[in-house]
């Protein structure tokens, strides 16, 4: 186990400030892009408003899992004690993914009806990003673990089983990347249903 000196180390409280804030910009980004539907003459506005399902169902997804994301962050973060270096890197790596989740979402609300590749592809680029974000999340539970950042012994038994847990929605989520060429809006549904499986608390560290 590498343990960091306290010169090497820093309080995490602008680490947070600073991710809370990239998660609140990008939260807010995500409904910029919903739009009013244009009405043709005698059009209701109702059946407008349902014709927009793919809009509504990627923002929701999207809201739920960077909400997620924020909520299992500052728990993370809540028994992380300093910071080094390479937590700093590594949390810049999960808000680059977390900054850029906007763009895919409206990806893939655009291309959800298609009939073509299009729908596919954009989802595969969503799952992608999400994949990216997960493994990001994983590897900054790694190195505070391995760097002995955290506020409390573990075994190297508990350490991989803390890892692993932790990780299991990773594989899932690269899973999507497959399923998103066979049904786009099935994919929409189980990258829902994984931001309720990380809703839980995955850092469980003592029995």
């Amino acid at each position: 186990m590498v343990v960091a000196t306290q010169s090497d180390l820093a309080e995490t409280s602008r680490i947070e400030a600073f991710s809370d804030g990239v998660f609140a910009i990008a939260i807010t980004l995500l409904v910029l892009e919903l739009h009013i539907p244009e009405l043709e003459e005698g059009e209701r506005l109702w059946p407008a408003l349902v014709r927009e399902w793919p809009q509504f169902g990627a923002y929701l997804t999207s809201f739920a899992i960077l909400g997620i994301m924020w909520i299992n962050h500052h728990s993370m973060f809540r028994q992380i004690q300093r910071a080094d270096r390479g937590l700093m890197f590594l949390n810049l790596l999960l808000l680059l993914w977390t900054a850029l989740l906007p763009f895919p979402t409206n990806l893939f609300a655009e291309y959800l009806r298609d009939d073509t590749i299009n729908a596919h592809v954009a989802a595969a680029v969503y799952s992608t990003n999400l994949t990216l974000a997960a493994i990001a999340f994983s590897l900054i539970w790694w190195h505070v673990l391995r760097r002995h950042l955290v506020d409390h012994d573990l075994t190297p038994s508990q350490q991989r089983s803390s890892i692993l847990r932790y990780s299991v929605g990773t594989a899932f989520y690269a899973a999507c990347i497959g399923l998103s060429f066979i049904s786009a809006p099935v994919t929409l549904l189980v990258q829902f249903l994984l931001a309720l499986y990380y809703g839980f608390e995955q850092l469980r560290t003592r029995a």
